[in-house]
């Protein structure tokens, strides 16, 4: 169901910049609750509020497993907006690649009970990689059923080898079977410190972007607007998609926002394949505002870049 609108200002301090908005930059959440007989009832007779199985959410995971996922995913976003405003504004930072943490293990995957939620991937047969796109690559260049050996740190530090084999995924592409996030630290001038409290997961990653380019820059990218986002972000300023954004347009649009910034992501025919209803979160905001009636405009982005040009000139 619809979360919370939170301005981003409030939880991101880079040292001796101000804040130089006079409107707002505001991430968007979901709000998550166990089921009753009362919210079932308020599920079916409003919008934009969905009942799922805790399998169908968690799957095998236990919650405390689910929400270091969500706690790993949103220190993730936080290093690579980071680097992302940084790299925007020309300031000086080091960013660290330290391996990938693995966040689930598919059942039928041959690392299943081998590797455990914060283990760190740091390298696949003897080799090791700069980011988790050249992990995936690599693995992704294998034969289905093909011998791998996948070193790794767990977390008390051991490093350690095991010998696994690759399996189908649902592309069709061999993989090993984890849910993994970059893990990552960084360090840059001025310094950066960033608390999102207990909100977690990925979907923050533009929103705090485009504050932090703010904050460095001294530019006011808000011109005294609420603005609301959602969408990932990767370390070449893409924006990624995301889960629930009608839910987060309706939030948006409750909280008085006068423009939505929505992934505008690209649909492939294998993902089609998958879902042949999938479409792109721009096109699911589209369609939520317009359910809501709001006046409020929903903007696509495709990159980081895309965002703050738009905010500059309208």
């Amino acid at each position: 169901m619809p979360g919370s609108t939170e301005n981003v200002s409030n939880m991101i301090q880079v040292e001796k910049m101000p804040v130089v908005d006079k409107g707002s930059l505001n991430l968007t959440t979901v709000s998550v609750m166990q089921a009753t007989g009362a919210s079932l009832i308020y599920a079916a007779a409003t919008n934009f509020t969905d009942v799922y199985s805790k399998k169908d959410m968690m799957g095998d995971q236990s919650d405390n497993d689910y929400n270091r996922m969500n706690k790993f995913y949103m220190e993730s976003a936080q290093n690579v907006a980071i680097y992302s405003a940084f790299k925007l504004a020309n300031k000086p930072f080091s960013l660290n690649y330290k391996g990938v943490y693995v966040l689930n293990v598919l059942p039928k995957s041959t690392f299943k009970n081998v590797l455990q939620i914060a283990d760190t991937v740091v390298g696949a047969d003897g080799k090791t990689f700069n980011s988790s796109q050249e992990l995936m690559a690599y693995i992704k260049s294998l034969k289905i059923g093909d011998n791998i050996s996948i070193q790794y740190t767990n977390d008390k530090g051991e490093k350690k080898s095991s010998e696994g084999k690759t399996i189908k995924l649902q592309d069709g592409k061999a993989g090993i079977g984890i849910t993994l996030v970059d893990h990552t630290d960084i360090t840059s001038t001025p310094a950066v410190k960033i608390d999102a409290g207990d909100i977690g997961g990925p979907s923050a990653g533009m929103m705090f972007t485009l504050e932090l380019y703010s904050q460095l820059m001294g530019k006011d990218l808000t011109q005294g607007r609420n603005i609301a986002g959602t969408g990932t972000i990767e370390v070449d300023g893409k924006v990624g998609r995301i889960g629930g954004i009608d839910k987060k347009v309706a939030t948006a649009s409750q909280s008085g926002a006068s423009i939505f910034l929505a992934p505008d992501d690209e649909i492939t025919p294998e993902m089609k394949k998958y879902d042949k209803h999938i479409e792109s979160n721009y096109q699911e905001a589209l369609a939520a505002a317009k359910k809501l009636k709001t006046k409020m405009k929903i903007v696509p982005v495709k990159t980081v870049e895309e965002a703050i040009s738009y905010l500059e000139k309208n």
